[in-house]
């Protein structure tokens, strides 16, 4: 039969949706709050196409605009340098740009939240925003198109930055978190002038002077060296910024292994207590009149302490690196009780941050930023010692702040991944450096150039066991490793290979290989200024050599031996020779195999055989002395005149070559 027609095709549930959907946009306009209901509006947005660049920033300006088909004019893009690798700068562009970088430091700054009041419509502050950013956007254009100034990409979402506006606006104490191996790439200068300038308890325009304090976390610094840190630290002392030593995956393998020490004392415990309690009472008694044996269980208690001291000391650090940091205690790696200790020493004067009700804070707001991927989210959970924030290696893994409780007196305050605006050289320094996402990466042999250079080939070849090829000057080459050879080496050492043909997959070697360089596994660091780069990072890589020595060969083809295709690999050799071209090799090689040492030239040709010579015999004058230069009998004389007749007296001395049939492909290699 016939459905009947549904009186309420809406239904219940379609009119409460309608219903707070409504009250959601009331609010929107009523000034009074705001509610987000898109949670798209926090991704965060750092690269975009010229198109969609245009089209955000006339949406951001509120302009409406026609397109034309006409007045086309097409632009060459022209690149930065004209060496082999495009992607990469010379040391001599490299010293001209930073020069530039340094006269226009002052025009590259955060942008700003405008003075706002606590009277102000939602409206109102929202367009205030908006157009305060859009001015920004608009500077750093210029700067970027008048005077040709290479900018990192940066965060161009003004949900993003209202996230951090929010946040310096709460804290007391600001933390920029800085990766080790480049804190100067990942601090933000300008971040700090405008902490100071955020007015009051609560940044409302005209309610009081800056009282904000900063401060500089160093994480990762269990990657330097004690000499590399002794190097940052006279640099930070010298500038005037406070600065402290911080190992968040350290303190987390403490932690880890301090809970599996306790786990396993407490497992031991409960063991020997089940075992005494199913033991006859009258062994027990026999055991009491002992009054020994009871006592062995507190023997493993002070041990695990023991060890447990041990490791937290001999584990990450050598023996003689802790006695020189008790002598220098500004390169000391902090642990939490002291950080903690640290955060409340740097702190301002609570008493100056009071409400409208004249009452102080009752503890201290702690606000974390930084890049992504510096580890902002795991410098909390090792303060908390259990995972309380989302932790990811992909960069911007935090999309929105996060307010926890770290204690009685500090307040964390965890802040999204920003990208500040900085100049750079060349985009694979971020892509390095950790900022721009590896995955997404399309163009990868400027970042594989800039790793191939930075670190010596020796350590590359023994961290991964590969043997690269290197092209000579005599070659026409640069007598250092390229991009293409070392990937072509990794992929063939690991078996990635392109479907088809079976070539090397340089494409996600060059992805294995970046994310062993953030990682830290091709560890290098960058050194303060007017410190020479291999002063830096010597040592470090002398211990990188000894932990790896014992590292196996990888294969230098996947090509089995059996196989018509199967070529013998060239197999670098050492010593000076290693210095020489593969051709002038090959040259030395067939002339000392296939011809012995000898203090007499060859003849070539059929007729001579090969046979020595030391001067042309054709008249019987030439006869009367020996190659040696002593006097001839008659009868040796005779013979060597016959030796003679019967080399000009022969057979046709060319020949064509035998024809030989071929019954397989072997011998075209």
């Amino acid at each position: 039969p016939a459905r009947n027609r549904n009186q309420n095709p809406s239904g219940l549930g379609r009119a409460i949706i309608n219903r707070k959907v409504k009250d959601a946009h009331r609010a929107e306009r009523s000034g009074l709050f705001s509610v987000d209901l898109d949670t798209n509006r926090l991704k965060s947005v750092t690269q975009e196409r010229d198109l969609d660049e245009f089209l955000n920033t006339a949406e951001l300006a509120g302009t409406d605009f026609t397109a034309e088909r006409r007045n086309v004019k097409v632009i060459n893009q022209t690149t930065l340098s004209h060496n082999a690798n495009p992607y990469l700068l010379t040391p001599a562009e490299e010293e001209k740009v930073i020069k530039k970088q340094n006269e226009n430091a002052a025009r590259l700054r955060v942008p700003r939240r405008p003075p706002w009041k606590k009277s102000m419509k939602h409206e109102e502050l929202d367009l205030n925003e908006r157009t305060a950013f859009l001015e920004w956007r608009r500077n750093l254009a210029q700067l970027q198109e008048t005077d040709n100034m290479l900018l990192t990409p940066f965060e161009r979402n003004i949900e993003v930055w209202r996230q951090l506006w929010r946040v310096l606006e709460r804290s007391h104490l600001v933390v920029q978190i800085v990766d080790a191996r480049n804190p100067l790439r990942f601090r933000c200068k300008d971040l700090e002038d405008y902490v100071r300038d955020v007015e009051g308890n609560e940044g409302e325009s005209g309610s009081g002077p800056g009282k904000r304090t900063n401060m500089l976390l160093i994480n990762k610094a269990d990657l330097l060296t004690l000499k590399q840190r002794q190097y940052w630290a006279d640099y930070f002392e010298k500038e005037g910024i406070p600065f402290a030593f911080y190992s968040a995956a350290t303190v987390a393998a403490i932690q880890l292994a301090r809970r599996e020490a306790a786990e396993a004392l407490q497992l031991a415990a409960d063991t020997a207590a089940e075992k005494t309690r199913s033991e006859p009472e009258s062994e027990d008694e026999g055991e009491e009149e002992n009054g020994d044996e009871h006592e062995e269980p507190e023997a493993p208690e002070d041990s695990d302490d023991s060890e447990e001291d041990e490791a937290d000391d001999g584990s990450y650090f050598s023996a003689e690196e802790d006695g020189e940091e008790d002598q220098d205690p500004r390169t000391k790696i902090l642990s939490v009780d002291e950080l903690e200790a640290l955060f409340l020493r740097m702190a301002p004067n609570l008493g100056e941050f009071r409400d409208s009700s004249g009452k102080a804070p009752e503890r201290l707001v702690l606000g974390l930023v930084g890049y992504p991927n510096v580890g902002k989210s795991s410098t909390i959970n090792s303060l908390l010692g259990e995972k309380k924030v989302s932790v990811s290696a992909t960069p911007g893994k935090t999309k929105h702040f996060q307010t926890i409780n770290l204690s009685d007196t500090i307040v964390l305050c965890d802040c999204p991944g920003l990208v500040f605006p900085q100049f750079a050289a060349t985009k694979a320094e971020l892509v390095c450096d950790g900022v721009l996402p590896i995955d997404q990466l399309r163009e990868y042999t400027g970042p594989v150039a800039l790793i191939a250079r930075r670190i010596p080939q020796k350590v590359l070849e023994t961290i991964y066991g590969l043997s690269i090829k290197i092209i000579s000057v005599e070659e026409r080459g640069t007598g250092k490793v390229r991009p293409e050879d070392f990937l072509q080496a990794y992929a063939i050492a690991r078996g990635f290979t392109r479907a088809g043909q079976g070539n090397p997959d340089e494409a996600r070697a060059a992805r294995h290989i970046l994310k062993d360089y953030v990682n830290g596994k091709l560890l290098y660091c960058n050194p303060p200024p007017s410190i020479p780069e291999e002063e830096f990072n010597d040592e470090m890589h002398e211990q990188q050599l000894e932990l790896y020595a014992t590292k196996k060969k990888a294969p230098l083809t996947r090509v089995g031996k059996n196989a018509d295709t199967y070529v013998t690999p060239d197999l670098p050799s050492f010593g000076p020779v290693n210095n020489m071209s593969q051709k002038s090799r090959n040259v030395d090689e067939s002339f000392f195999q296939n011809q012995g040492l000898s203090s007499r030239p060859f003849t070539a040709g059929s007729k001579a055989n090969g046979k020595e010579v030391s001067r042309v015999l054709l008249y019987p004058n030439q006869v009367m002395v020996a190659d040696d230069g002593t006097p001839r009998g008659l009868e040796e004389r005779i013979k060597a005149m016959a030796d003679i007749r019967d080399q000009g007296t022969g057979k046709k001395g060319h020949k064509k070559a035998k024809r030989v049939k071929h019954r397989s492909g072997r011998g075209y290699d």
